[in-house]
């Protein structure tokens, strides 16, 4: 982000937030430094369509539908960033820079090669920049897909991965549960994420409107938050 030099976080702080918060572990997890050898940008990746994660969980869930892949991919991807940017808010009042993120060659992990960010008190609307720091890696991979998907189970999935990383986070720090609802909410109001699903309970139990297609994979099944959970029958194809 430009102009927000006076909200720059010092490196250790970052560095600090972001060990802190991989303590949760699973998603949250997102290391900095360490070599650039094996690990790429997702801006050039995403030349590439996602194209390599996408068709290892083709593969994976034996599934004959590339855009299911596509699906699971993108959302596995959403909760890793979301995850620690989530949780370095409200844990440690610091919005991670995302901008050189990189991703390994062969697999999903994500790395920081520097640390950056802002102290989020000090920007105008910390949640409109956690908002742009994460989904504009997410556009980054979907500019160059090359399967058809719906652009609305791509933003639903981005909004899934939001709201099942806070309650994750709200269920190890049950004393956050104040201000990680309300950014919640405020960024489910932001953006591409109006209009993707509905908070339905204090545990941020959350009903999205649209499927990730995990049902369609053999011995699949419909997710806790789809729109059709709880309905007898297969959902309508998406």
């Amino acid at each position: 982000m430009t102009g927000h030099a006076q909200a720059q976080a010092p490196t250790e702080a970052v560095t600090a937030a972001l060990h802190e918060v991989a303590a949760l572990g699973g998603f949250f997890v997102l290391p900095v430094g360490g070599p650039d050898e094996g690990r790429r940008l997702l801006d050039p990746a995403s030349a590439r369509g996602f194209t390599d994660l996408s068709a290892a969980v083709t593969r994976r869930y034996r599934t004959g539908e590339p855009r299911i892949g596509v699906s699971i991919a993108h959302l596995g991807h959403a909760a890793r960033l979301w995850s620690p940017a989530l949780a370095c808010v409200l844990m440690h009042g610091i919005v991670p820079d995302l901008a050189e993120l990189r991703r390994a060659d062969d697999g999903p992990a994500l790395r920081l090669p520097r640390p950056a960010g802002w102290h989020a008190e000090r920007l105008p609307d910390p949640a409109l920049a956690l908002y742009e720091q994460v989904m504009r890696q997410l556009r980054a991979i979907e500019a160059g897909l090359h399967v058809k998907i719906a652009p609305r189970l791509l933003d639903g999935n981005a909004a899934s991965a939001l709201v099942g990383s806070a309650q994750v986070l709200l269920s190890a720090h049950p004393e956050l549960h104040e201000p990680l609802t309300g950014l919640t909410t405020r960024l489910l109001d932001t953006g591409r994420l109006v209009g993707t699903g509905v908070i339905t309970g204090p545990g941020l139990t959350f009903r999205r409107r649209s499927c990730c297609l995990y049902y369609r994979v053999p011995n699949g099944s419909k997710c806790g938050d789809c729109c059709l959970a709880g309905r007898d029958g297969p959902p309508a194809p998406a």
